[in-house]
């Protein structure tokens, strides 16, 4: 009987684990991971970022197209900043148990949470429409 009582009771664990693994999955991500996606598809480019400022760096002069060339590399300089600024602070906000194993969050924490998602998509835009300018003035040589 115990056997029995024993063999239930591990059948009971293992299914309402599996089916609250199961409704997070239909659920999709959470807020958190969506802002975290987004950090991590825009970290990799901060290379690039750093490649473009290095080319456009030795075209910069006092012509209209070395100008341009400057405004360019100057807003990947920028766009660079506000990534390590928002990681910063976004790190100072939220612990690691918040941000990589899903701990619920405060009420002031969600809001913070609101902000940070609003932060992080105008990021994406910042560095992705900074590399779009540089490459393509890059590409007009």
């Amino acid at each position: 009987m115990k056997k029995a009582l024993s063999i239930l009771t591990t059948f009971v664990l293992v299914l309402s684990y599996s089916c609250k693994e199961q409704k997070k999955m239909e659920e999709g991500p959470t807020q958190m991971e969506e802002v975290m996606a987004v950090h991590d598809e825009v970290m990799p480019k901060m290379g690039k970022l750093g490649k473009l400022v290095g080319e456009l760096k030795s075209k910069v002069d006092t012509t209209a197209l070395g100008q341009e060339y400057e405004s360019a590399m100057k807003e990947l300089q920028e766009a660079n900043n506000s990534m390590m600024e928002w990681m910063m602070n976004f790190g100072n906000r939220f612990d690691s148990d918040e941000i990589l194993d899903g701990k619920e969050l405060t009420e002031e924490k969600q809001q913070w949470l609101n902000e940070e998602e609003v932060k992080v998509e105008a990021l994406r835009e910042q560095i992705n429409s900074s590399i779009a300018k540089a490459e393509a003035l890059l590409s007009e040589e």
